[in-house]
């Protein structure tokens, strides 16, 4: 064990702070907050909201009604005071459309998956994750106290081995569907076939699967067939295709039964404010209406990225929304994502740490209500603003 140095004065408690931000410095990865105006003009690919719906009248008007009507929060934890009328109609609706038994609303998706995740493995699980998962799922893995395995990206024969040779009675095979960096889907299809072969629960983060995927916008799980499936776990969130806020997991009614028991997530937080449910209720039902909303967002995405590798980038192929363009350094994506902003299109610039393969990238989000005008002026300005 190592002796304690000398004792710091009280103002050089945090200095090993500045000493890390220098590291970050050095190495290009600083991150700033640049807040946005109210209505900027710009085309947004950087937000994840793939249906428009954010600011569509229906869904921001339930908003302002549900506030009036409940008040701004939800004044406690779902368990307490927290739990509304509201709330329970977004579960029902959000199970009937996504064909699952039965549903729980987080207060957002982070809060779901680690609820999920958490709640259904412990010190007798053994979990095996694709390593590209979303932050959420790691840290609901780094907090289980299971065995956890990050297998190879999309490496099905991996996750079958890891499952074959695990040391624990039970196993949790954790995945996204629609990886959110390059956008790419998960082989839903196999990985189910690998858990029932091994006795294992499947939990699919359906994020950026849902509203985009499936019949209707029911997502990536109901695509795959999955939806209803006594071994099958799916979370989503409310804040992506649906405009709003939260997170949900929808699965086997034992499944949610056990999660209001033992998701700390859910118990100590305090519950999705009533305006969220409401818009996210409002949301869902002009995704029933209009089931062409998904297409449109595919279309969207195809177009980007055909037109970005036409012009030379190495630009990923969308299974969904995410289309992904590399860039040669951090330092590089950073400054390439500011001057497209200055030029009035707004692009998502990722980097290591946030990437797992350490190559930098602007990450383009396709949007429905994006015409194909929209489209090229954005591509034009991708194009005349990328490194030289």
């Amino acid at each position: 064990m190592n002796a304690p140095g000398p004792v710091p004065a009280p103002d050089h408690v945090f200095d090993w702070l500045d000493t890390e931000a220098d590291k970050r410095a050095a190495a290009g990865l600083v991150r700033r907050l640049r807040p946005r105006r109210a209505d900027t003009g710009e085309v947004d690919l950087a937000g994840n909201d793939y249906l428009g719906l954010a600011r569509d009248k229906r869904v921001a008007g339930a908003t302002a009604a549900a506030a009036l009507r409940w008040g701004a929060g939800s004044t406690g934890s779902r368990l307490v005071t927290g739990s509304t009328e509201l709330h329970a109609e977004l579960e029902h609706e959000l199970a009937r459309f996504c064909g699952a038994q039965a549903a729980l609303v987080f207060s957002s998706g982070f809060a779901a998956n680690l609820g999920a995740v958490t709640a259904l493995s412990g010190s007798e699980s053994a979990i095996v994750t694709d390593k590209y998962i979303h932050a959420s799922l790691i840290e609901g893995c780094r907090l289980s106290r299971a065995d956890v395995a990050a297998i190879a990206h999309s490496d099905v024969a991996a996750i079958k081995h890891a499952l074959a040779t695990r040391r624990k009675p039970r196993a949790l095979v954790v995945t996204d569907s629609v990886f959110s960096v390059d956008g790419d889907l998960a082989k839903l299809g196999e990985l189910t076939e690998a858990c029932r072969a091994h006795g294992a629960a499947l939990l699919v983060d359906d994020a950026h699967g849902f509203g985009v995927l499936g019949e209707g916008g029911r997502g990536a799980v109901h695509q795959a067939g999955l939806s209803g499936a006594p071994d099958v776990v799916t979370t989503i969130t409310l804040s992506k295709s649906l405009g709003a806020q939260g997170g949900a997991v929808l699965g086997p009614r034992r499944v949610i039964k056990h999660l209001v028991d033992t998701a700390r997530s859910f118990i100590f937080d305090t519950a999705l404010a009533p305006g969220s449910a409401a818009a996210a209720l409002a949301a869902l039902n002009v995704l029933r209406a209009e089931p062409e909303l998904p297409g449109k967002v595919l279309a969207v995405a195809s177009r980007l990225s055909e037109q970005l590798a036409e012009a030379g980038f190495t630009v990923s192929t969308p299974d969904a929304a995410v289309v992904s363009v590399q860039a040669p350094s951090p330092e590089k994506a950073v400054a390439w994502a500011e001057s497209c902003a200055e030029h009035g299109v707004r692009v998502g610039c990722f980097r290591p740490p946030s990437v797992p393969d350490g190559i930098s990238r602007l990450r383009l989000t396709a949007r429905a209500d994006l015409t194909e005008s929209d489209v090229d002026a954005a591509v034009k300005v991708i194009v005349d603003c990328a490194p030289r």
